[in-house]
């Protein structure tokens, strides 16, 4: 990642609105910052959450809360729990999406 044009920024959570996206069950709720170019953000997962769509963008996505399970679309699988962190680059053929049964709020950096 080469963070680039990105000035001091100080960020204040409660300040930024949050937007909902409907997965294929469930929902996700996101609280954006864009500058630069980078976005960081924080999102929650409702209980049952499955995304409605395989993600190519590369990310830093660190679990502050909950557990979920990250999905390739090879097939393989990772469990994710509070205090881990995943990393992965753009990747196009291989693209990720995320399922929670509980609920997950996640740190995200891209």
């Amino acid at each position: 990642m080469r963070i680039e044009n990105v000035p001091f920024t100080s960020i204040h959570w409660d300040e930024i609105p949050r937007t909902i996206h409907p997965g294929e069950t469930g929902f996700a709720s996101w609280q954006t910052v864009e500058t630069g170019n980078m976005r960081v953000r924080l999102v929650e997962h409702s209980p049952g959450y499955l995304a409605d769509h395989w993600c190519a963008r590369g990310h830093v996505i660190h679990i502050l809360m909950g557990e979920m399970m990250s999905e390739l679309k090879d097939g393989s699988k990772t469990f994710m729990k509070e205090g881990m962190t995943y990393l992965m680059s753009d990747n196009p053929e291989n693209p990720h999406r995320s399922f929670t049964e509980k609920g997950v709020r996640l740190f995200i950096a891209d």
